[in-house]
C-alpha cells in the first residue's frame, strides 16, 4: 500500500507543493504549504484513529491531508477539482489501487466550503482538519497596516486547539482570539461556511463539532 511517506517524497507532489505556495503569496493568500497540509494531515488521520477506523482508511486520510492543496498550482479557483485531478493521476503513477485514489479524490475535491460536502469518511476527516487550522503562523503579510480582513482574523488567532473527545463522541476546536485585532464577529463573517461545513462533516462520522472562542462555548 501506498503510504503518506512514499508521497511526502514524491518530486512531482514536492513541486506542486512548492509552486502552489509561489502563487498564493503572489495572490496574497495565506500560508497553505508545509506547515499547513502536515497539520492537515496529522489531524485527519487522528480524527479517524480516535473513532478506530482501520489503519488502511487513517492513511488515506493522511494522504488526502497532505495532497488537499496542490491544486492551487493550477488556480486557486476550482483548486480542490483540480488537485483532486491532479492527486488521482499522481496516486496513479504511484501504483495506488483505484478503489482507494479514488476515495481520495473524493475527499479532495469536496473539502472547499463553495463547493463541497463530507462524501465519506476520509473527506469528513479532512474538512474538520482543514477548516481547523486557523492561527498567526498562516499570515504571509508582514505588514500589520496592510492586512486584509482574513488577515487580521488568522493573525488575531494566538492559539488554536484541535482535539477529539472519543467517550462524548465530539471533536473540539478551542481558539483564543485577540479581540484588540480583530472582533470575533468578524470570524464567523468569514468562516461561517467552514464553520457548518466541520458542523456537518462531523455529523457524517456520527459525533458533533464544537467550537470554543475565549473560553465561551459558541456552538
Amino acid at each position: 500500500m501506498i503510504t503518506l511517506e512514499d508521497v511526502k517524497q514524491n518530486e512531482e507532489v514536492k513541486e506542486l507543493i512548492l509552486s502552489s505556495q509561489k502563487q498564493l503569496n503572489a495572490l496574497g493568500y495565506t500560508e497553505h504549504s508545509i506547515r499547513h497540509i502536515s497539520i492537515v494531515s496529522q489531524r485527519a488521520g487522528e480524527v479517524l484513529k480516535t473513532l478506530e477506523y482501520p489503519e488502511e482508511r487513517i492513511e488515506l486520510a493522511k494522504i488526502a491531508g497532505y495532497m488537499h492543496d496542490i491544486g492551487n498550482c493550477v488556480n486557486r479557483t476550482d483548486h480542490a477539482h483540480s488537485g483532486a485531478i491532479l492527486a488521482y493521476q499522481i496516486l496513479k503513477d504511484m501504483g495506488m489501487e483505484a478503489h482507494h485514489r479514488t476515495e481520495i479524490m473524493m475527499a479532495i475535491g469536496n473539502h472547499d466550503e463553495q463547493t463541497g460536502t463530507a462524501v465519506n469518511d476520509i473527506s469528513a476527516a479532512l474538512i474538520l482538519a482543514d477548516k481547523s487550522d486557523v492561527h498567526r503562523d498562516r499570515v504571509v503579510n508582514q505588514n500589520i497596516s496592510t492586512f486584509d480582513k482574513h488577515d487580521k482574523v488568522n493573525y488575531a488567532v494566538t492559539n488554536a486547539n484541535f482535539t477529539m473527545n472519543k467517550e462524548e463522541k465530539k471533536v473540539i476546536l478551542d481558539l483564543k482570539i485577540d479581540t484588540e485585532i480583530s472582533p470575533v464577529l468578524d470570524y464567523f463573517e468569514i468562516f461561517m461556511d467552514r464553520t457548518m461545513m466541520s458542523k456537518y462533516a462531523a455529523k457524517y462520522l456520527g459525533i458533533w463539532f464544537e467550537l470554543i472562542i475565549n473560553d465561551t462555548k459558541l456552538l
